[in-house]
C-alpha cells in the first residue's frame, strides 16, 4: 500500500513581484503578439541593454515557436530556442523513480524490488562490476519468489540465499535501510544516486558507445537535467512541507518528478551571448534576467483548464477573489500547481522589469481572455496608441516600459505619454 498524494492548493499571495511590470494586450493573434514581444526586445536593444540580459518566456513554446521566429526575423534579433530533451524516455530519470516507488511500497513484490537494478543502480563505493551484469540481474530474477514482502523481509531472504550474488545483497541491505521521505533524503539518497549515475554509468556507457556518441550523450545531459530536477524537488518539496500544500512520502517526490519531468526542460545547444534566449517557464528556475518578457498570458493557455461545468467568468471570479466569490475555494484542475510554480518562477527571475503580453483573439477569431494570474500581481497597462507606436516604422518604446531602463541607459527622445 502506498501513501495518497496530497492536494496543492492556489495561493496567490506568493505572486508577489519585487519590479515594476507593464502588461501589453493585443487585439488579435498570437503572431501579433510576438511582434509585440519582439518589438519590446529589439526596442531595449537599441537603447543599450545587452541580448543577453533579456530573455523570452512561454508556457508552451510549441504554439509560439514560430511566430516568435518570424517575428525576430523582423525585427533584426537572432533567437536561441532551448532545445529540449525528453526526461522521462531515459534511464535515470526511470531509475530515480523506481527507488521513489519502491521506498512508497509497503510491500513491494520482485518487479517492483529489482527495478532500480535494471536501471543500472550503483553502489557508494563500486569494488565490483557494476551496473549489475543482465545475466546476475537474470538469475535473480529467476530464484527470488514473486510475492509481495517487506523491504526487511527482502533483505533476510536474499542475505540467506547460498545462490545470490554479493552486489544482490549489497543491494537489498542498502534499500532495507528505509529512508524517510524527508527533503534532506531527497537530496543525499537522489542526489546521490544520480551522481554514482555520472561517476559510474556515463563512462560505461562511453566505452561502449558507437563513434557517434549519441547515447553517451543522451546520458551526460540526462545527467545534468536530473542533477537540476532533483534540486528542484527538494526545494519544492521543503516549501510544500513547509506551507502544509502536501504530506511528507516518497509518493509526493515521486509526483514533483514526474511533474517536473514532463516539462521537458532543456539545453541550449551552443552558447551565444549575441543571441536572445527564448525558453519555457519551466527552464527559468533559479535563473536572474534583467529583463523578462512573457508571452501567453491568457486563460486557458497559461494556466491551462481542465474542463468543467463552472462557467469561465465565475472561475475566473473565484481565482481572482471577487466580491462574494473570495470565500469560495478554487479547483485544482482549474489552476495547475505547475502552472502556478511557472509564473512564480518567471516573475521572480526579473531583477529589473517584467513585460507581460497576451492576444485576445485565436486565429479562428474565437476570444481569447485575460489569465486570471495577472489579477495577482500589480501591472502598467500599455495603451492602445503606445502599443500601435510600438508596433510602427518607428517601434517607439512605450514611456512605461522606457521608465523602467537604467538611468545611465540611452533614451530616444520622449513621444506622447501612454496614458
Amino acid at each position: 500500500m502506498t501513501d495518497a498524494p496530497s492536494a496543492v492548493r492556489f495561493d496567490a499571495p506568493n505572486l508577489d513581484t519585487d519590479v515594476p511590470v507593464a502588461e501589453i494586450e493585443t487585439t488579435t493573434t498570437r503572431y501579433q503578439e510576438a511582434r509585440a514581444a519582439m518589438a519590446v526586445v529589439a526596442g531595449l536593444r537599441d537603447r543599450g541593454v545587452p541580448v543577453r540580459d533579456i530573455a523570452v518566456v512561454a508556457r508552451d513554446l510549441d504554439s509560439y515557436e514560430e511566430p516568435l521566429t518570424r517575428a525576430a526575423i523582423r525585427h533584426g534579433v537572432t533567437p536561441v530556442f532551448w532545445t529540449q530533451i525528453d526526461l522521462v524516455e531515459t534511464g535515470l530519470y526511470r531509475l530515480v523513480t523506481s527507488l521513489c516507488e519502491l521506498f512508497a511500497a509497503a510491500e513491494p513484490d520482485r518487479e517492483l524490488l529489482l527495478r532500480p537494478l535494471e536501471q543500472e543502480w550503483t553502489p557508494q563505493e563500486a569494488t565490483d562490476e557494476w551496473p549489475l551484469p543482465a545475466e546476475v540481474l537474470e538469475e535473480t530474477v529467476h530464484r527470488l519468489p514473486q510475492e509481495s514482502r517487506p523491504t526487511h523481509a527482502w533483505n533476510s531472504l536474499i542475505n540467506e540465499a547460498a545462490w545470490a550474488d554479493q552486489r544482490v545483497v549489497e543491494y537489498a541491505e542498502w534499500v532495507a535501510r528505509d529512508p524517510e521521505p524527508t527533503p534532506t533524503a531527497v537530496a543525499d539518497v537522489l542526489g546521490g544516486v544520480v551522481e554514482l549515475y555520472r561517476e559510474t554509468v556515463v563512462p560505461e556507457r562511453r566505452a561502449t558507445d558507437p563513434p557517434a556518441l549519441l547515447e553517451t550523450e543522451t546520458a551526460a545531459r540526462a545527467t545534468v537535467r536530473m542533477e537540476t530536477l532533483v534540486e528542484q524537488v527538494e526545494s519544492k518539496y521543503s516549501q510544500r512541507l513547509a506551507d502544509r500544500w502536501t504530506d511528507e512520502s516518497w509518493t509526493a517526490v515521486h509526483g514533483m518528478c514526474e511533474s517536473l519531468a514532463r516539462q521537458r526542460p532543456g539545453r541550449r545547444e551552443h552558447a551565444n551571448a549575441r543571441a536572445l534566449d527564448i525558453m519555457e517557464a519551466n527552464d527559468i528556475w533559479a535563473r536572474e534576467i534583467p529583463y523578462v518578457v512573457a508571452v501567453g498570458l491568457v486563460d486557458g493557455e497559461w494556466p491551462t483548464r481542465a474542463n468543467s461545468t463552472m462557467p469561465s467568468e465565475l472561475q475566473h471570479a473565484i481565482l481572482a477573489g471577487d466580491g462574494p466569490a473570495e470565500r469560495l475555494a478554487p479547483q485544482t484542475a482549474w489552476l495547475a500547481g505547475r502552472d502556478l510554480d511557472q509564473f512564480h518562477d518567471t516573475i521572480t527571475a526579473a531583477t529589473t522589469a517584467l513585460i507581460v503580453t497576451r492576444h485576445t483573439h485565436d486565429v479562428d477569431g474565437s476570444q481569447r481572455t485575460r489569465s486570471p494570474l495577472l489579477d495577482h500581481i500589480d501591472v502598467e497597462p500599455i495603451s492602445r496608441g503606445a502599443r500601435q507606436r510600438l508596433l510602427s516604422a518607428d517601434q517607439a518604446l512605450p514611456s512605461k516600459i522606457e521608465s523602467m531602463l537604467p538611468e545611465e541607459t540611452p533614451a530616444t527622445p520622449e513621444v506622447t505619454p501612454d496614458a
